[in-house]
């Protein structure tokens, strides 16, 4: 039976896009820059796979013969998110730039959270969310007010302490968010940010919960359930589509919990798609300007990337790709407007260096070929790789 597999490195973008100027990110390059911050990248599964044939990365040299497809994806859809990114790997195109909230949430969206959860509002002002909930956190636990805080993502998020209020009311809270911000408040994402601690030490927990639009129909996730294959999601995977075609949910606490899940599926599994989400170069190290610590998540991947392998049976398809930048040595704390990272590989082949250039939705398009699923010309993106 036909196999996929399609790993999305959170925010490991592959070079500023052309339109960067219009998002502030001229000279945004996650991996390039990340490679030169930490003196060449130590990655040698992946530079093996072709990783060093997607742009110029010191430590990575290109592979010419390297048994992996490489190369750069363009994002069509207006905006630099998960959202946005994730929906256009599988074919939604998003041509208006989801809401964002520069000056917080106005009154016509504060005033309604606050009546319908029956809490006060700290905060409503873009922030980092590690910071927000050290300043505001002690408040918070005092006046059991809700922190409400966005980014220059299209988000509308709510933190609060696990021991002040329970995370059942929390995820109820983010529901009620979800209905008020629709039409032009629409926002992509509401995200619950539980944390734990004491004043001056808090710590965000595992226990994040995405609240998203629903994704337009049909994609090719749909399409592939239309056929008759079954979807696996690992990580935020459902979250982001709002649970909606995806038949089996495995969500993790960590990277290492999202490469084991992903590597149980593919040695357990005879048909269908694993798409996973890896997050924590994205949350934990792109927000938070770190390079040498983005670096040593991507090492933790590389170092297990041997087993994900070792789990493909032959002519099984594999692609490692990324949804946006978070360039960390840049001076902005977010996203950045970048290229997508492309290696697909299929076990059995040797792609011989071949390279790829193209959008976004060829992932989501070859992985609907590769396992017989037509799209008509509903749909965008063109094969990357030929059966």
């Amino acid at each position: 039976m036909a196999r996929a597999c399609v790993i999305v490195l959170d925010a490991v973008g592959a070079g500023e896009l052309p339109d960067s100027a219009d998002y502030g990110d001229e000279g945004s390059d996650t991996l390039g820059n990340v490679a030169r911050a930490v003196g060449g990248l130590d990655l040698p599964t992946l530079e093996a796979l072709g990783l060093g044939n997607v742009e110029e990365l010191a430590g990575c040299p290109p592979q010419p013969g390297a048994p992996a497809i490489a190369g750069r994806l363009v994002e069509r859809s207006r905006g630099k998110d998960t959202t946005t990114g994730h929906w256009e790997l599988m074919g939604i195109v998003t041509p208006q730039a989801m809401p964002t909230y520069p000056h917080g949430f106005p009154d016509e969206v504060i005033d309604p959270f606050m009546n319908r959860t029956g809490r006060g509002v700290l905060g409503n002002y873009p922030a980092s969310g590690t910071e927000i909930i050290q300043d505001l956190g002690e408040e918070h636990q005092r006046t059991g007010k809700w922190i409400v805080y966005t980014s220059a993502d299209s988000v509308f998020q709510i933190a609060a302490h696990e021991e002040t209020i329970p995370l059942e009311e929390l995820y109820d809270a983010c529901r009620v968010a979800r209905e008020i911000l629709t039409g032009k408040h629409a926002v992509g994402r509401v995200i619950a940010r539980p944390f734990a601690g004491e004043p001056g030490n808090y710590t965000r927990t595992a226990n994040r919960h995405d609240f998203s639009l629903e994704p337009k129909r049909p994609n090719y996730l749909s399409v592939l359930r239309d056929a008759g294959h079954k979807v696996y999601g690992v990580g935020k995977i459902s979250d982001i589509f709002a649970g909606c075609d995806v038949d089996e949910s495995f969500p993790t606490k960590s990277n290492i919990d999202g490469i084991t899940r992903t590597e149980e599926l593919l040695r357990s599994v005879d048909d269908g798609f694993v798409f996973t989400n890896l997050v924590e170069t994205d949350m934990l190290w792109g927000h938070r300007n770190d390079p040498v610590n983005f670096h040593r998540c991507l090492q933790d991947f590389d170092r297990r990337l041997p087993d994900i392998l070792d789990a493909l049976r032959k002519d099984d398809l594999l692609i490692l790709t990324s949804d946006h930048g978070c360039d960390p040595t840049t001076p902005s704390t977010d996203h950045s407007r970048e290229h997508a990272l492309l290696l697909a590989y299929v076990e059995g082949r040797n792609a011989a260096g071949h390279l790829h250039e193209g959008e976004f939705a060829d992932v989501g398009a070859t992985v609907s070929r590769w396992l017989g699923a037509s799209a008509g010309r509903a749909l965008p993106g063109k094969t990357i790789v030929e059966q």
